[in-house]
């Protein structure tokens, strides 16, 4: 079957499977839906049919327009947003890397954040240190990062929350000031920026996600960006075994080693994280439409925050960080402690009325039982990531919620309030 032809027939058999729009009859607003279509589902088969399928060109031409388009020196691909922060980790712990973090040494990071987020960390020796978050924008509070400081700090992990910048001035300041490695986790904010300086970009490295239900999918995905070209080379010798076979400069390792076979020259430890040929085609379709996926979630965010400000009382909306823009990867709110009913009587209501929510990522960390079992420290007593875990949750914004879905979450929301209140 000719590529124009297999084009034609997954065409036909999507048109008959593509997520359909808002129907008031049957209401229905999930939290996310497929951002591909038959396009990205035709890459995906011719690479198949060409049994072109491990990681090669496509990847490494996803990798170059990622990098291109946001303006990082590199980009290195994995096979999920978790194996972006650990590989981050990794070169950043490794011995062969200069200035490395060592075990022992302490890593600031916020209370609301994804358990990938800490794991990295433990497994390389290092210690987590938990700080709480600005009740505001939900991120990473630079006032616990200054009280977090000790003799045995030497790196600040952010997150940037649901799409929301860190207020990358204070903690840029930080890091100056004590020769801090700051690695970004931005696996949820793609297109989110801070001062017009994309999300990512500020510190040794910054990792992102292309999960099912992130802002563009590769399936499962997830990249690491960095303007150091050596360590750029040291994610690519990690990522595959430990080899030198991606490199963009190995020629220094092939002239100390002539005895050995280029294609298995192994020269530091290694993992096996590499994305697959499919996998980088579907990429490279997605971030054509990723502009357009930013505005639609804006225009979603923007629209919700003027039909329920009358009910300010009872809610707290996340606010954009002052100089940044967000790319609102869900609408996080709180229900206020003062308000006559739960957070999760509300999701209850809203699911029994077909609106999918979920819970603000992991919540507070420090209180999730897996990471009693590690050693970690806690600065404060996190109120505010224990209210954000009792209190938050968010519903589905993405590119296929329109006017209509809009409109039906408000005002189920309202009648929820009406009921309660």
């Amino acid at each position: 079957m000719g590529a124009s032809r297999l084009r034609k027939e997954i065409r036909s058999a999507w048109m008959g499977r593509a997520p359909a729009t808002f129907d008031p009859a049957r209401p229905s607003v999930r939290l996310h839906e497929a951002t591909y279509d038959d396009r990205e589902i035709a890459a995906v088969a011719e690479c198949l049919v060409r049994t072109e399928v491990t990681m090669g060109p496509r990847v490494r031409r996803f990798e170059e327009e990622f990098a291109r388009k946001f303006g990082y020196g590199h980009a290195v691909m994995v096979n999920s947003g978790s194996s972006a922060n650990l590989l981050a980790v990794s070169a950043l712990a490794n011995p062969l890397v200069p200035g490395r973090l060592k075990p022992g040494d302490e890593v600031i990071v916020p209370a609301l954040c994804w358990s990938t987020t800490v794991w990295p960390l433990v497994q390389h020796g290092l210690v987590p240190v938990v700080v709480d978050a600005d009740p505001e924008t939900l991120n990473i509070d630079p006032n616990e990062v200054e009280r977090a400081l000790g003799p045995r700090v030497r790196g600040i992990l952010p997150v940037h929350i649901y799409g929301n910048p860190c207020d990358m001035g204070a903690l840029m300041r930080v890091v100056r000031r004590r020769e801090l490695v700051l690695l970004e986790d931005a696996c949820e904010s793609l297109g989110a920026s801070w001062r017009g300086k994309a999300v990512g970009s500020f510190g040794r490295a910054g990792t992102f996600s292309f999960y099912f239900s992130h802002h563009i999918t590769t399936l499962e995905g997830g990249m690491v960006v960095t303007d150091d070209f050596e360590l750029a080379e040291a994610l690519r010798v990690l990522r595959a075994h430990g080899w030198v076979r991606e490199m963009k400069r190995p020629r220094r390792h092939l002239a100390a080693h002539p005895g050995i076979h280029p294609k298995f020259l192994f020269v530091n430890l290694g993992y096996n994280l590499r994305a697959t040929e499919p996998q980088g085609a579907m990429g490279s379709l997605q971030l054509r439409r990723l502009d357009r996926f930013i505005r639609i979630r804006e225009r979603n965010a923007l629209a919700w925050r003027r039909a329920l400000g009358g009910l300010a009382g009872l809610f707290r909306f996340q606010r954009t960080t002052p100089e940044g823009r967000s790319s609102w990867f869900g609408f996080p709110m709180r229900v206020r402690p003062e308000a006559p009913f739960a957070a999760r009587e509300l999701m209850e209501f809203l699911a029994g009325r077909g609106i999918e929510t979920r819970p603000l990522n992991a919540g507070n960390i420090a209180l999730q039982p897996a990471l009693r079992h590690f050693r970690h420290r806690v600065v404060g007593d996190l109120r505010h990531a224990t209210a954000v875990m009792r209190d938050g949750f968010t519903w589905g914004n993405h590119q296929g919620v329109d006017a209509r879905a809009r409109k039906y979450v408000a005002d189920t929301l309202r009648e929820f309030v009406a009921r309660r209140a």
